[in-house]
Formats: structure tokens, C-alpha cells, sequence
């Protein structure tokens, strides 16, 4: 999402982006852009303290009006080094609930140190989502400083596209009658891939086209995890682990139905919105905004419920052709309305030059 901002960004704000850890693929993605990017390399857990100095001085250096740190470590440091430069901080809150077990307890720790210090540090908080706002309220955040901006979505490049459905399909071996079934997420509990390969198997035993195509990191045939929950479900010659998609938007427009199976944690997931753009059905646990960006309770279901997924999933796979086609066509306009990228980038644009002008 941050690469998608400063790409989609009005020209008059100049972004540099910093990181506090290795960037990986999307530092490279966001300097292709032409936007420098400045990879600190911070070691992971209270000693990423000892970057600080060089944090401040590189604030220093750049002088922005505003700094706007993405998640809650770069909220803690970030806040402090523009604090004591005397530079207006907004803070970025990307995630809804903090689930005990699986979270860490270091993360636990700094949000509750951040809840303590959302009152004084910060001007703003923007969160993606309603549901992580009232999470974070609860927690302690201050109430008076939150505000929502959702996420956002390149309607121009998700979108139906019959090329690529038809080069997806061959892709994959489709056959002319299957019903696939897509998933793409990183593989992390977080996700919860096996909630989702015991209702793939569930509605394969009522639907026996249905075919599933899994992408995202770590989601490959030598993952030993994902291969027993696939042969236990007894779905694994129905199954196509395939690994991080860099060109998802030429893979979403093949799948019939994308399912979002997370048990925790999620504030707005991406995936939901890229899938609805691209004119597919989706159905979702209800953890975070998922509920709010798909809009239909009968493609929601509580998370972590095998059984409640699978009948979702075949409820979306049986529907008519006349009701699929007014369900993808409400799912296409409902993205192009509430959270095209380009309106949701002016929404950062008037809070940057609101905050910039307070000065």
C-alpha cells in the first residue's frame, strides 16, 4: 500500500521513504518509482534502539514538513526522532486485533507504549480500517487524534480482463467446467491456510469441480505443512501450491471465487479489493474490514469455522449466471466508489498539507 501511495501521490509531494529494516522487493518496487529509498538495516526487538541517532540524523538532512511512519516499530522510532526534531508525525496503524498467542510479546509491549504516547506524539493516527480503530481506542490510543483512511486500489490495473483469465486458466490446466477456487496470502498463521484446505475439502465432497490455486510466499509443494492439511482434506490432486505471484493482477482475473481465510489480525485486506476490481467473487472471514469491503453477509463468515467457509464457498460457486453477473458487477462498482487509489490518495495528500500548514 505504501508503494501504491507514493506512485499515486499529487506530483507536488515529494516522498523519500525510509527503512528501518532490509527492504526487499518493495524498497526496489517504490525506487523504481523514482522515489529514494534509504535502507537502515536495524537489528530486530529493543536493539533496533541503537539506530536512532543515525534516524534522527537523516531527518535531519531531509527536513520534511511532515513524517508519516507505517507501522508500529517505525511509529515508536520514527515518533521519537520527529518529535525531537520538532516535526509533525502522523503514525499509520495497519492492523486490527492483537491476538495473545500470536502475537509477540514484544509487539504487545510497544503498542501498549504507543497507546501511552498517541496523546503527545503524534497529530494525527490514520487507520486503514473502522475495526482496527475501535481495537486500538480499547487499547488506549487517543481517541481525539484518529482518523480513517482506508486502503486503495489501481482500478485501471485490477480489472476484468478476459486475456488474462484465459492465460491464468491454461496456466494452471484448467479444464473448461472448473470452478477455481483461489487463496493468495503469505504463508503465516495469521492466514490460516488450514482452516481453508479443510473447507476446500469439505465443498469438494458437494462440488467436484472445484479446483484451488494457492500463491503467496512460502506456499509451495515443499511446504510439509500445507501438503499434509491438503492430503488430509483429500484435495491434494485438486490443489496448486504456487509460490509469491509478482503479477498477481494477471493471475486474480482466472479465479471464479478468491476465499480470504484469515483468523486474526487483519485490518483491510488488499487481496479482497484487487479481487472485486478484477471482477471476482469473494468470500471472507470476518476479521478486520473484510466484511465491510466484500458487502455481503452471505460471502462472511466467523473466522476459524471450517464448515461455515466451505458452505460459503459453495453458495458462491452454485449461483446463477444472472446472479453472479449483477454480484461481480455491484462488487466492481463498490471499489470504484469507496476505495479507487486515486481518491484515496488526495485523502493523504489534504492531510499532509493540512498538518504541513499547522505549522
Amino acid at each position: 500500500m505504501l508503494a501504491r501511495l507514493v506512485e499515486a501521490l499529487d506530483p507536488s509531494i515529494d516522498n523519500r521513504v525510509i527503512c528501518l529494516s532490509p527492504g526487499g522487493p518493495i524498497a526496489d518496487k517504490i525506487r523504481a518509482l523514482g522515489v529514494p529509498v534509504l535502507e537502515l538495516g536495524l537489528p530486530a526487538g529493543g536493539r533496533a534502539l541503537l539506530g536512532l541517532p543515525t534516524l534522527v540524523r537523516e531527518l535531519r538532512a531531509a527536513e520534511p514538513d511532515v513524517v508519516h511512519t507505517w507501522m508500529y516499530h517505525a511509529d515508536f522510532l520514527g515518533g521519537i526522532a520527529a518529535k525531537a526534531l520538532g516535526i509533525p508525525v502522523v503514525w499509520a496503524l495497519h492492523n486490527s486485533t492483537l491476538d495473545p498467542v500470536q502475537t509477540r510479546r514484544s509487539t504487545r509491549w510497544i503498542v501498549h507504549l504507543l497507546a501511552r504516547l498517541s496523546g503527545t506524539v503524534p497529530v494525527r493516527i490514520v487507520s486503514c480500517s473502522e475495526v482496527g480503530t475501535r481495537v486500538h481506542e480499547a487499547i488506549g490510543y487517543e481517541p481525539s487524534r484518529m482518523i480513517v483512511i482506508p486502503n486503495g486500489f489501481d482500478t485501471e490495473q485490477f480489472k476484468p480482463n478476459p486475456q488474462f483469465r484465459a492465460e491464468a486458466r491454461r496456466a494452471w490446466n484448467c479444464q473448461a467446467d472448473d470452478l477455481v477456487i483461489g487463496h493468495v496470502a503469505r504463508f503465516h498463521a495469521q492466514k490460516d491456510h488450514g482452516t481453508f484446505l479443510k473447507a476446500a475439502g469439505l465443498a469438494l465432497a458437494a462440488e467436484p469441480r472445484l479446483r484451488f490455486v494457492l500463491y503467496g510466499s512460502n506456499v509451495t509443494p515443499d511446504n510439509a505443512a500445507l501438503i499434509a492439511w491438503a492430503r488430509a482434506a483429500g484435495i491434494l490432486d485438486r490443489c496448486s501450491f504456487l509460490g509469491q505471484e509478482a503479477a498477481v493482477q494477471r493471475k486474480l482475473p482466472g479465479f471464479d471465487l478468491l476465499v480470504s481465510s484469515s483468523s486474526f489480525g487483519e485490518a483491510f485486506p488488499l487481496v479482497l479489493g484487487e479481487a472485486m476490481a478484477s471482477g471476482v467473487l469473494c468470500v471472507t472471514t470476518d476479521v478486520g474490514d473484510s466484511a465491510a469491503i466484500v458487502g455481503d453477509l452471505r460471502r462472511t463468515v466467523p473466522p476459524s469455522d471450517p464448515a461455515a467457509l466451505a458452505n460459503a464457498i459453495l453458495n458462491a460457486a452454485h449461483l446463477t449466471d444472472s446472479a453472479r453477473r449483477i454480484a461481480i458487477d455491484t462488487g466492481i462498482e463498490r471499489i470504484q466508489q469507496n476505495f479507487a487509489l486515486s481518491k484515496i490518495a488526495e485523502r493523504y495528500r489534504a492531510l499532509y498539507v493540512e498538518i504541513a500548514t499547522m505549522q
